[in-house]
């Protein structure tokens, strides 16, 4: 439907135009030449005279009726046929004129020279948005597809928006955002501070600590949001989030950089804001009383959690190491 709604280009409607001034034209100067006509073949001629008795005019008047005679006005068919020539005239300038601009908004007169890029543009140089979006632009100043050309300036890598106006008479004024990297998508994509997922060479991304966040298509807004809150809640342990999971099913889970995975559960993000709480609140008691680090969590248990100790097995019959007797000299 948007296609279908979309505008005309601004020659085709020039030449509309042109075609509607003619069409009026042509109509005024028909009317006009019949009302001519008319006039001509007596077809409003006078088929009666009223006489009426008036006083005789003053000599001054009669001498004064040659030079009125002389002033006397055209006969209406004479005016009408004049009339009828200048709106033809007007018509046909108009039409030549609105022609001529629809050629050379058609032609390379009014073509684009020059682009001027503004905003962020760290991340790519001027002369490389240029060569890649320029080859995209079709058309001149006028002529010129504005979304067309916003979508071969955003399809250029890490370019997250791009405004396009026109300048006169011949440039281009390009805004651009620029987008800055807040997380990984998977293994091939990245996702910017807005929650949006783009496509860009992960060799251009300096941070080496960006988490990963790997959840179902559409997901990434609502985990860099949750991410972002447990990513503080972690400091406290001296331990940052590696990668961050969402399960079709919408339960969480997170691995840290210490290789130490913790299942968040399902919930709402406070729920699971409180269960996480919880658990970097007392998990310390813990590890200090084993003198182990952490190397599995379940936060699924309501109020409470289970935990899995490296070096530490709670498997059943699990062998235990005891420790080794002193031998006793022989005497």
């Amino acid at each position: 439907m948007a296609a279908a709604a979309a505008p005309l280009p601004i020659d085709i409607r020039l030449m509309q135009a042109t075609a509607n001034i003619l069409w009026v034209a042509v109509a005024l100067g028909l009317v006009a030449m019949a009302i001519a006509l008319a006039a001509r073949w007596q077809v409003f001629a006078v088929r009666s005279i009223c006489w009426s008795r008036s006083p005789a005019p003053a000599a001054s008047e009669t001498r004064s009726e040659p030079m009125a005679a002389a002033a006397a006005p055209l006969p209406t068919d004479i005016r009408l046929m004049q009339a009828t020539a200048n709106i033809l005239w007007i018509a046909v300038a108009l039409g030549l004129v609105a022609m001529a601009f629809a050629w050379a908004a058609r032609g390379q007169v009014f073509a684009v020279h020059s682009i001027r890029v503004e905003g962020e543009v760290t991340r790519n140089s001027v002369s490389t948005i240029r060569a890649n979006a320029g080859p995209r632009l079709a058309g001149n100043l006028f002529t010129l597809d504005l979304a067309a050309g916003k979508h071969a300036f955003e399809s250029v890598p890490w370019v997250r928006q791009a405004i396009v106006r026109r300048m006169w008479p011949d440039r281009l004024t390009v805004s651009l955002e620029e987008h800055r990297p807040a997380a990984l998508w998977g293994d091939e994509r990245l996702v910017n501070t807005y929650g949006e997922v783009f496509e860009a060479n992960l060799g251009d991304v300096e941070d080496d600590e960006l988490v990963t966040l790997r959840g179902p298509e559409g997901s990434a807004r609502t985990m860099l949001v949750l991410y972002t809150k447990l990513a503080t809640l972690f400091e406290a342990l001296d331990a940052r989030i590696d990668t961050l999971w969402l399960s079709g099913r919408g339960s969480w889970r997170v691995e840290l950089d210490t290789g130490a995975q913790v299942e968040l559960g399902r919930g709402t993000a406070d729920e699971v804001l409180a269960r996480a709480q919880l658990f970097v609140r007392t998990v310390g008691q813990v590890t200090a009383h084993y003198q182990r680090p952490l190397e599995y969590a379940d936060l699924r248990h309501g109020e409470a959690y289970a935990v899995r100790l490296r070096g530490i097995s709670t498997t059943p019959g699990a062998p235990v190491a005891k420790p080794a007797r002193k031998k006793r000299p022989i005497h």
